[in-house]
This record gives C-alpha cells, sequence and structure tokens, in this order.
C-alpha cells in the first residue's frame, strides 16, 4: 500500500449528508491524507460508480474484522472519514483504482438503502481546537519526536517531516503522524474518533514514545548481532588459517583427530544404513561448527547417545529348558502357571530362533514376587536385565523422549534402559504401569502402544534420536497391581498372567527356604543357633500377619531376628527356638485372628467360606428371629450384591415355606436379622448365598446346623446352586479352620486341582446342584416336609411383607 500523503486543501464547496459508503479493511483513513485504494467488491465498486456521477464524495468505513467478505452496517464502525475520489482508473480484472482525499470526519445516523450498494445519513464530526502555550509545546514535542523515529530508521519518507513542519493545526499533526505510524487497525480507528485536537495529539504522543523505544531496543539487538556475526566470521577465518599452517607444517590438529576417531566409531558401532548416514551427517556439520558455538555441545551428545546404544550388542540366550527350569524353583517356590508359560517360551525360541519378542503382563497383589520373577526369567535365559518404574509419570516425553530443540533434551526412559542394559535382547520390566498418569503433557499409556506392538517396535522411534531402533528383541514384562486401570488398547497388546496370593502352605514353604536363611544371614545368626519350628511359622504367618505376599512376613521374622540379635551380642543366650508359644516375647500380642469352626451346633448360625485377597477365610452368618411385621435387617457391612443374596435366599425360603417344614405366614408376625461378624470389614459377592439361606432355615424351623461343615455357592430364586470363586484359598481356610465337610457348586468340581493332595485327603468334600440337596447336608436334623416345626400364630394379625 502506498504511504499516504498531505492532501491540499478542501474545497469549500458544501459537503453532503447523504453519501455512499465504501467499506475498507485493513486500514484507516485520516483527513486531509491522499491515498491510494483497490476496490473489487461488487457493492463498493457500484458506491464508487455513484460517487463518480455526483461530485465524488463518498464515506469511508473502516470494517471491524478483516475476515468478512460482504459486511453489515453491524460489521463497520460508526465513524470514518468522507473523502472525494481524486482520481479513479478502471483495470483489466474488474477492478478499480481510486485515488481518495480526506476531508472531514463523519458520524453514521442512519443506513438509507443496503442494496445496491450502501447509502447513509451522516454528520460532519466539528474538529475542537485550542490555541495556547500548551499545545504549541504539545505540537514541538510532536515535531520533535516524529524527527527521533525516522532518525532511529522507521520507514518514513523525509518530506513527511517537511510536511509535518509546515503545518499550524494540533488536529492535522496528529493525523499526520497516525497515518504514518504502525499502529493497529483498532487503534487508528480510536484515534480517527477523538475529536478534540489536543486529547489527539497527546495519544499520538504516547504512541510515538513506545515506537522510540522499540526502535532503540531493535537498534541495540542488530549491533550486538552483527558484531557476533564478525566475531564468528573472524574466528573462523583465523582457524582456518591456523589450520592450513599446521597442514603445512605436518602438526596434527587435536580436533580433527577427534573427529577422526568419531567417525571410526561411527562406521565400528555396527549401526543401521540408514541410522548411519544420519550420525555420519551430524559429524559432518559438527566438523563445520566453530568450536565456541553452542551448538556443539548438542551435537556432540547427541553422537554420544547414537554411539552409547547397543545396535549389534547381543547377549547369548541360554535356552535349556531344564536349567531355566532348575533356576526358577531355585529363586521362587510355587507359581506354577507363571513358570510353565516362560519355560513355553523358551521352547518356542529354542525351536524358531526368529520369533518375535514377547509382552507378558504381571498381575497381582504387592509383595507376590512380581518383580524378582522378571530378574529370575533375565537369569534363566541369560539376558540381560533392566528394569523401570512407571508409577506417577505424567509427561509423554517419559516415553519418547523430548525433541533436541529443548535444552537439556534426553532420550525417553526406553531408549535409557537399552543403553543402562547395553544389549539388543533384554528383560525389559515395566513396573507399576497401572499407576501410569495423564495431564496436559500427553499420555503415556499411548506412547507406549508403539513399545509394547510386536508388530510395531522393530522401528520404535525416539523423538530425541529421531531414528527407528528396534525393540522387536526385547522381552518386555510389564507389573500392576491391578488390571482396570490399564487402558483397553494396551491391555490388548500383552498376555496377562495373574499372580494370586499365596495360600499358608506356599508362604510357609517361602519363609522355609527363602526367607528365614536370608534374614539369619544379613544379621550374623547362626542358622543352628537360631531355630525357627514349621508351628511357629505358621503361627506367625496366622497371628502377625494378613497379606497376600510375603513382605509383611519377612519384616516380622527380621523383627524377631534383630531382638535374638541383641540377646546374643549381649550374652544372654546362645540360641533361640521360635515356637508358637514364644512368639509373644518378640513381637507381642497376637495382631490378626482367623476364624475356626463352632464348639457346637446351633440353630441359626452356618458357616461360610469367604476369599480376600490375602487368602481365604471363614465367616459365620447369623440368623435370629422377633416378633414383628415381617422387615429384614441386614448388617455386618454386606455390600449390594450380598444384600441381594441375602433377600434370594429370604425369598426361597417364602416360597418353600411348606417343603421346608416352616410356618408359612411366618414373614407376617416376624422379622428376620441377618448378621454377619466382623462388621469393621466390608464383605461382598454371591458366594455366601447357600449359606444364609442354610442359616434363615435352620433358624425358622428351629433345626441346628452341623459345626464341622462349611460352605459356598450363589443361591437363585428357584433354590439353584450357582458356581463362585476363590475355591483354592477357601478350601485352605475350612481345612485350617478345622472343618471337615466342605460344601460347593457341582461346577466349581473342576478346581479341585489347584488344591494340594494332603488337603483333599482329610476333606469331605460334596458337590450340589440345588439347595435341597445342601440342608439335608448342613442341617443336624434333615428337614422333614409338611408342617412338623410350624408353630401357630397366637392372635391374628395384619398381613405385612418384608420390607
Amino acid at each position: 500500500m502506498a504511504e499516504p500523503k498531505e492532501a491540499q486543501e478542501p474545497t469549500a464547496k458544501p459537503l453532503p449528508t447523504a453519501v455512499p459508503v465504501l467499506p475498507i479493511r485493513g486500514q484507516v483513513i485520516f483527513p486531509s491524507m491522499m491515498i491510494p485504494l483497490f476496490v473489487g467488491r461488487e457493492k463498493s465498486v457500484r458506491a464508487l460508480k455513484e460517487a463518480a456521477e455526483k461530485e465524488r464524495y463518498i464515506l469511508l468505513l473502516t470494517q471491524r474484522s478483516v475476515d468478512v467478505d460482504e459486511p453489515n452496517p453491524e460489521d463497520l464502525y460508526d465513524i470514518g472519514t468522507l473523502c472525494q475520489a481524486v482520481q479513479m482508473l478502471n483495470l483489466p480484472d474488474g477492478t478499480i483504482r481510486v485515488v481518495v482525499q480526506g476531508f472531514e470526519r463523519m458520524r453514521v445516523e442512519r443506513y438509507l438503502e443496503t442494496d445496491p450498494y450502501y447509502l447513509v445519513q451522516a454528520e460532519i464530526i466539528p474538529e475542537i481546537e485550542e490555541s495556547s502555550v500548551e499545545v504549541e509545546a504539545l505540537m514541538r514535542i510532536g515535531l520533535a519526536r516524529f524527527e527521533k523515529c525516522i532518525n532511529l530508521g522507521k520507514t518514513i519518507p523525509p518530506e513527511a517531516l517537511e510536511n509535518a513542519k509546515t503545518l499550524d493545526s494540533p488536529g492535522r499533526l496528529a493525523d499526520l503522524i497516525a497515518g504514518y505510524l504502525n499502529l493497529r487497525t483498532e487503534d487508528k480507528q480510536q484515534v480517527l474518533e477523538i475529536g478534540d485536537a489536543k486529547l489527539r495529539l497527546e495519544r499520538m504522543l504516547l504512541e510515538l514514545s513506545h515506537e522510540i523505544e522499540v526502535l532503540e531496543i531493535e537498534k541495540r539487538i542488530n549491533a550486538r548481532v552483527k558484531k557476533e556475526l564478525e566475531d564468528t566470521q573472524k574466528e573462523f577465518y583465523l582457524r582456518e588459517r591456523l589450520k592450513a599452517i599446521q597442514q603445512e607444517l605436518g602438526e596434527a590438529d587435536e580436533r580433527m583427530m577427534e573427529f577422526d576417531e568419531l567417525r571410526k566409531s561411527i562406521q565400528a558401532a555396527g549401526m543401521p544404513k540408514e541410522v548411519e548416514e544420519k550420525a555420519l551427517k551430524e559429524l559432518d556439520r559438527l566438523e563445520k561448527m566453530p568450536a565456541a558455538s553452542p551448538e556443539v555441545v548438542v551435537v556432540r551428545t547427541y553422537l554420544d547417545w547414537l554411539l552409547s546404544m547397543p545396535w549389534s550388542v547381543r547377549t547369548e540366550e541360554r535356552l535349556d529348558i531344564a536349567e531355566a527350569e532348575k533356576v526358577l524353583h531355585e529363586d521362587h517356590y510355587g507359581l506354577k502357571k507363571v513358570k510353565e508359560r516362560i519355560l513355553e517360551y523358551l521352547a518356542v525360541r529354542k525351536l524358531n530362533p526368529a520369533a518375535k519378542g514377547t509382552i507378558l503382563c504381571f498381575v497381582g497383589p504387592p509383595g507376590v514376587g512380581k518383580t524378582s520373577m522378571g530378574k529370575s526369567i533375565a537369569r534363566a535365559t541369560g539376558r540381560k536385565f533392566v528394569r523401570i518404574s512407571l508409577g506417577g509419570v505424567r509427561d509423554e516425553g517419559e516415553i519418547r523422549g523430548h525433541r533436541r530443540t529443548y535444552v537439556g533434551a534426553l532420550p525417553g526412559r526406553i531408549i535409557q534402559g537399552m543403553k543402562t542394559a547395553g544389549s539388543h535382547n533384554p528383560v525389559f520390566m515395566m513396573d507399576e504401569v497401572d499407576k501410569i498418569g495423564l495431564d496436559f503433557r500427553g499420555d503415556p499409556a499411548a506412547a507406549l502402544l508403539e513399545v509394547l506392538d510386536p508388530e510395531q517396535n522393530n522401528a520404535f522411534s525416539d523423538h530425541y534420536l529421531e531414528v527407528p531402533f528396534d525393540l522387536s528383541e526385547v522381552m518386555f514384562i510389564a507389573t500392576g497391581n491391578l488390571l482396570d486401570p490399564v487402558p483397553p488398547a494396551l491391555k490388548d497388546r500383552m498376555e496377562v498372567i495373574e499372580f494370586p496370593g499365596y495360600i499358608e502352605e506356599e508362604k510357609l514353604k517361602i519363609a522355609q527356604l527363602f526367607l528365614v536363611p536370608k534374614q539369619l544371614k544379613e544379621h550374623g545368626l547362626d542358622p543352628k543357633a537360631v531355630v525357627f519350628t514349621e508351628q511357629g511359622l505358621r503361627a506367625l504367618i496366622r497371628n502377625y500377619t494378613r497379606e497376600a505376599g510375603v513382605r509383611n512376613l519377612e519384616r516380622e521374622v527380621a523383627a524377631i531376628c534383630r531382638k535374638v540379635a541383641k540377646s546374643v551380642a549381649q550374652g544372654i543366650r546362645k540360641r533361640a527356638r521360635i515356637t508358637p508359644r514364644t512368639l509373644h516375647r518378640y513381637l507381642g500380642p497376637v495382631r490378626f485372628r482367623y476364624g475356626v469352626a463352632e464348639q457346637k451346633d446351633e440353630v441359626g448360625v452356618a458357616t461360610g467360606l469367604g476369599w480376600t485377597q490375602t487368602g481365604g477365610d471363614i465367616l459365620q452368618v447369623e440368623v435370629t428371629l422377633m416378633k414383628g411385621r415381617g422387615n429384614l435387617t441386614l448388617t455386618g457391612q454386606l455390600g449390594d450384591v450380598m444384600q441381594e443374596s441375602a433377600k434370594a435366599a429370604f425369598s426361597y425360603a417364602r416360597s418353600r415355606a411348606g417343603e421346608l417344614g416352616i410356618d408359612e405366614d411366618f414373614y407376617r408376625r416376624t422379622d428376620v436379622h441377618v448378621h454377619v461378624p466382623a462388621g469393621q470389614i466390608p464383605k461382598d459377592g454371591p458366594s455366601a448365598g447357600i449359606t444364609i439361606g442354610t442359616a434363615l432355615v435352620s433358624a425358622l424351623s428351629r433345626q441346628p446346623v452341623r459345626k464341622d461343615v462349611a460352605m459356598t455357592g450363589e443361591i437363585t430364586l428357584r433354590g439353584r446352586v450357582l458356581p463362585v470363586g476363590g475355591i483354592k484359598e477357601k478350601v485352605l481356610a475350612a481345612h485350617r479352620a478345622g472343618i471337615r465337610t466342605v460344601l460347593m457348586p457341582r461346577d466349581n468340581e473342576k478346581d479341585l486341582e489347584e488344591i494340594p493332595g494332603n488337603v483333599r485327603e482329610e476333606l469331605q468334600f460334596h458337590f450340589l446342584d440345588d439347595m435341597a440337596q445342601v440342608l439335608p447336608l448342613a442341617l443336624a436334623k434333615s428337614c422333614p416336609p409338611g408342617n412338623r416345626n410350624r408353630t401357630k400364630p397366637k392372635e391374628q394379625e395384619p398381613a405385612a411383607g418384608p420390607s
């Protein structure tokens, strides 16, 4: 756009009040200015032609937004400049080049026509000027600052300053300066709308001050950049001269030797072809850089990372299945399914060495050996082991790294782990995958999708390296306590292996084989001097720990060893024997109590079997009948599912009252209270259904429940017994509590394979399909048909159903 020019004095013709409108965007025209415009919009062209037919007056209104192609009246400012088309030229492309001269400020009162062009009724905004010493001072300051702007390099033609010096009006001086300064369209419009010449000039003085400050800062920056450039060129020239002199004298350049060594290292690193080309290209850049350049450190660090990666380094994998099985058994007791899966993987690798790396996910409670199993797998296979923790990671860059443009950028944890392993095929463990976070820095779990996909990870791209790295030979193992928080897409890429909580027998063996020897060694105690008896360890496990893993068990063993070590160090005793009777000396009173069988057969009390993460336990279901109106009360912190099981058992008893020998109208005059003790512990699940049903029938028929019988199974309204989970833990809890007969659903018969043989031999199992099969086995006397035990109410009461 051409620069605005100071216009000639306007003619003395009377100015119109009804004028056509020419919308303009991105600029503001001031009075007494002459400026060329290019007009191409249909309405604007018609407005110009209308103005040309009359006295060529036209009102220029600026658009509020430059993005509007066809502005409506609300898209235009109300105040603009009345101009006269001095010159018009039709161009071949249909547009018009017009030179306009500004006369007066005008305010739109109303739109007379909107088609075929905008015609408005407007009024002149009078110019408010005053002559005073203050105004004269403002004009002098304005001229001085305007001149300083030009001297500092502002792209303003010199004749603009000469024109400004000839003006004697503060308003025209302010308009002239506003026309040449690079102000925003909104700011220029604000200046145009100021009718008071003195205020307008003061506003322009502020804008000039800001412009001068910016120009001075630009000048200082340019001077500094120029000096740095000259210094760099000078250093480059001198170094090139020095290099030439050294070559002539036959002296070796230490820096050139360093570059030669880097080049040899790159060629000997065994990198893929495209990676080697990238490294050599970066080395060429490094050679051309001055030694003092900040970029030298960035490029050199990048090359060091490329050279430190195990591009072709592989550890020899041991594929002896028998030896691997031996190692796994040495390090861990139990965990049969996990060991079988590892041995299967090794067998496949032995038969097909080109098989892709596997991705496992160990899920289980804390302390069950997930991480230590990863170390054992590495030892069994002869691979390197590397571990990273993903707990609390919220930045996607932690996985993929940060680009080199960032200060202090580094590769992500995957690449860092591969560098630490120093091998192309390590066992790579990622702990706590279920505790990855998500925030504005990205989703780390999404970044893991490429890492943990055998179809993609052969060309994993880290943002820092920016070259593909092959992860297909890595054996990835993820661990977590829960599977639910893991995103479905990530879960789909892993083979999930569940680590169940250890049962008492397994904890006992782990303590005997691993924990006690380890703690005795760490505390400097002679294994012959300190003896942990089997019964002592069982009492320790039952009464002082309650966990799925063995961490707390190890802590308690360590606590005993510390106290024994103190006695030995003081010379008080040389030997110690840990039995159930001596445990309280070292650990204090019993902390936990497991359920035991009832002492005698009781009415309304049935023994059920429950599962927890810390193992199985028995629970007593108590039913009490009270005179009332048929209300059913459930207590003991029962969950929704367990409450529904109780209601289903209650409905079953009502529907089969005649067959069970129960008063068919008991619900009209009797309140039923079902309670499961240990009220501080939440309980849920459907497996207590037949237990509640048995206790309810016992209370209503006044027949006691056998004390040596425990049961588990879900009940339906028809009395069907449905399968449940956790059979192994439940059966072991029944055995520990002294139960001799276990009732369970027939569909759970297959689960007995997981139960140790000695336990199966000491228990009697009954597999049932219906509640009618449960009651004869559970009640001390068979529940006869008919109404033998039915009691008639003393008085007729109104019917009332259960609440």
